[in-house]
């Protein structure tokens, strides 16, 4: 019995060595359509604060208005 177990426990000690190869490894797809999701969310959001900033920068140059006063 105490051979099996040190048996199951040496096993199970080498196990993560054979995992840790998988770093040398290209990118896989999920981790480009993480960065395209991200990218995405990033562009949808400098879109509306571009046309803020826009529209700001046209109101700081723009003549004032005359007030006509009843």
């Amino acid at each position: 019995m105490r051979t099996a177990i040190t048996t199951i426990i040496a096993a199970l000690a080498t196990t993560p060595a054979f995992a840790a190869n998988g770093a040398a490894d290209e990118p896989g797809i999920l981790m480009w359509a993480f960065l395209g999701f991200g990218a995405v969310i990033l562009v949808g959001q400098m879109v509306p604060a571009a046309l803020l900033v826009v529209g700001a920068l046209k109101a700081l140059v723009a003549a004032p208005k005359e007030v006509h006063h009843n």
